[in-house]
């Protein structure tokens, strides 16, 4: 009688060889300053200034006292909006060290959006800058100010309150601070980040030491750091690509953090991966194109570079080939969310090149991550598409004081991630796309990734994303939006169709083009696909469905 197989089902499950650290985040920096006192922690390239480990904690510590001082306590929220600097290093691992909740504010934000997050989150004491490029951080405090009764004080870097805080260290003695320290346990809440809203207002994604201290390090262990690494981190600390993936994995190796600049800058970045002969660089596949891109590129020394981080959306094939061609051969992929912190899967440094521009890794350590049928909940075959779910420590403990909110999202400890993927029989996944971005014509699901990853192919094309947009024939239509390399030619929907033709299907070939310098983005460097859609059914007077 003839064995009949049962397919492989997408379901897997990292490795455990290395425990998770059950610390909290001030207990675990501390550890690193015992082993590296006098190892470089931090550089900001822009203030000109630099810090070892034991100065670092001395940073550190000072902050969490004088915090202590102005009558923080554990569990109070205090918020954090500026952009990166060594301040806001300072600010994470003292609120950390006190156990106070950490929220991550939106350098992008506006005075409706602050307002909103001080009173969802009941802010008590704001911590940042009074302006940066064209936004008046402290103008907009004043104007919501009366408005949210939870604000007792707001606190500008580098001014006169800055120094008078800082003084107030002075009034907690540093075995007070040992004791408060002490009394916290890696479970509780310490940072507050609100995801990206595209309806409504942004939820807060609850985070515990024990979700980004593990995220960070394992993330860190995957890119093979050690305490020689020097990592560039042009990505916002606001978001967990920063404070996480970037600040955290260093901390928790002994490596050195790097701000090349307050806000992306592709020259700056370069420039600092250079002159501090960094080990590893950081970017959204935008960021790394716009780097790639610059017009004297060939004249910065990358060769102290080996590994680094793309995130954020797909590596395109030919960028990555441009990273390898420059010796950056380790350069790993990693995808999650906010409320997973963030990171779920993540290429291994050795991995092939195939793996790292068709898929998003495999499964981190001591976690688990399966695809579903999103109408069943049913885990689908291997080689089958359905939703991204992960589960393990890096989940979040909910939304803030949104309880309906965590129900929907968190299902017996599995975070729906609204994603589109695929997992093959090595447990490697590909990510095909948002649940709500895929595209419906005329009956055919279409998968926006496999037709910019085709568009990259063609010659002038530097960068491009494909939308539907309403349609009333077909239900929706593509569009292509698209940037040009400097110096080509303007690209018609007609050519573009011609050059598509016999080598997409039909139906998969956009009936729109726009041609773009830009695409709306966050500030973690997303774009913004429904802002696209929203601009192109404006501009060509299309049915909203």
């Amino acid at each position: 009688m003839r064995e009949i197989s049962m397919p492989q089902l997408s379901h897997t499950q990292g490795e455990t060889d290395t425990p998770l650290i059950e610390q909290t985040i001030g207990d675990n920096l501390d550890a690193t300053v015992a082993r590296f006192p006098d190892r470089e922690a931090l550089v900001d390239v822009a203030q000109g200034k630099r810090w070892t480990y034991a100065e670092l904690r001395t940073e550190v510590d000072r902050l969490a006292r004088a915090l202590v001082t102005a009558g923080v306590e554990v569990g109070d929220r205090v918020g954090i909006w500026a952009p990166n600097c060594a301040e806001w290093v300072f600010t994470q691992y003292a609120t950390a060290k006190i156990g106070a909740i950490l929220v991550n504010i939106n350098p992008s934000y506006r005075a409706h959006e602050l307002k909103y997050v001080l009173r969802q989150a009941g802010i008590s004491v704001l911590l940042g800058v009074e302006q940066f490029k064209t936004s008046d951080y402290a103008h907009m405090v004043e104007e919501v100010r009366g408005e949210c009764p939870d604000l007792r004080e707001a606190i500008y870097f580098g001014t006169p309150d800055w120094e008078r805080l800082l003084e107030g260290a002075n009034q907690t003695s540093a075995e007070q601070l040992a004791k408060v320290q002490s009394g916290l346990t890696n479970i509780d809440p310490i940072n507050i980040q609100y995801t990206s809203g595209t309806t409504g207002f942004p939820k807060g994604a609850t985070l515990s030491h024990r979700n980004i201290l593990n995220n960070g390090f394992f993330v860190g262990e995957l890119c093979r750091y050690t305490e020689a690494d020097r990592v560039c981190i042009p990505v916002p600390f606001y978001h967990c690509f920063g404070m996480v993936m970037g600040n955290l994995a260093c901390t928790s190796h002994g490596a050195c953090m790097v701000i090349p600049a307050p806000g992306f800058d592709p020259a700056l970045t370069l420039r600092a991966t250079q002159d501090e002969r960094c080990t590893s660089l950081y970017g959204v596949p935008t960021m790394f194109i716009a780097e790639w891109s610059l017009p004297d590129f060939a004249s910065y020394d990358l060769s102290s570079v080996r590994t680094g981080i793309m995130a954020g959306s797909p590596c395109p094939a030919e960028l990555m080939k441009q990273l390898i061609a420059s010796g950056i051969e380790e350069v790993t992929i990693c995808y999650g969310m906010t409320e997973t912190s963030p990171v779920s899967t993540q290429n291994r440094t050795d991995d092939s090149f195939e793996q790292k521009v068709n898929t998003v890794g495999r499964v981190g350590p001591h976690l688990q991550i399966k695809i579903v049928d999103p109408a069943t909940g049913e885990i689908v075959p291997r080689g089958t598409s359905g939703e991204f779910m992960t589960k393990g420590y890096s989940v979040m403990l909910g939304y803030w004081e949104q309880p309906d909110k965590t129900a929907e999202a968190i299902e017996d400890g599995w975070m729906h991630t609204g994603d589109l993927g695929v997992m093959d029989d090595d447990g490697y996944v590909r990510i095909s796309g948002r649940i709500k971005d895929m595209v419906i014509r005329g009956g055919e699901n279409i998968y926006p990734r496999e037709i910019e990853e085709f568009l990259y192919t063609h010659p002038d094309i530097l960068d491009a994303q494909v939308i539907g947009v309403p349609d009333e024939k077909y239900g929706e239509e593509l569009c292509a939006w698209i940037q040009l390399r400097d110096g080509a030619e303007p690209i018609t929907a007609e050519a573009l169709r011609e050059f598509c033709t016999g080598k997409l299907a039909h139906y998969k070939i956009p009936r729109y083009v726009e041609i773009v310098t830009e695409f709306p983005m966050t500030v973690t460097g997303k774009v913004r696909k429904v802002e696209m859609r929203e601009k192109t059914t404006a501009k060509l007077g299309l049915a909203s469905s």
